[in-house]
């Protein structure tokens, strides 16, 4: 991949995670931490609503198809550790339920939110 094509992706990746967070907002919640960057990984974004903790990956492609398959075994086991780290950081949050979702974001369509997309590896 270009330097170009890096630094295209980047924006991308930037200004879908706006629109999930801007979306996330509507829905109720309200964002905690954005771009998090950690030794072990990183987060997307954090959300709370009430008592549940939701940690989200946020993916920006042509289409919804993609954006879902672009969340990999090993990306999930980076955020599920950096969630661990971003806890250890934040203890008045322990008492939540965390729950890991995503946001795709695609042109021309309203981000999907999903949900509980996985559950967290019995080592994460």
């Amino acid at each position: 991949m270009s330097r170009s094509d890096r630094i295209r992706a980047g924006a991308r990746g930037r200004s879908g995670e706006t629109v999930a967070a801007w979306w996330l907002r509507l829905k109720g919640y309200r964002i905690l931490a954005r771009d998090l960057r950690c030794p072990v990984g990183e987060i997307d974004l954090v959300a709370r609503r009430g008592p549940t903790l939701a940690i989200v990956e946020v993916k920006a492609r042509p289409d919804r198809d993609r954006a879902a398959e672009a969340i990999t075994p090993r990306q999930r086991r980076r955020i599920e550790a950096a969630t661990g780290w971003y806890l250890a950081a934040h203890p008045a949050l322990a008492g939540c339920n965390i729950r890991f979702d995503a946001v795709l974001v695609t042109p021309g369509r309203l981000p999907q939110h999903l949900e509980g997309c996985w559950e967290a590896s019995p080592t994460g």
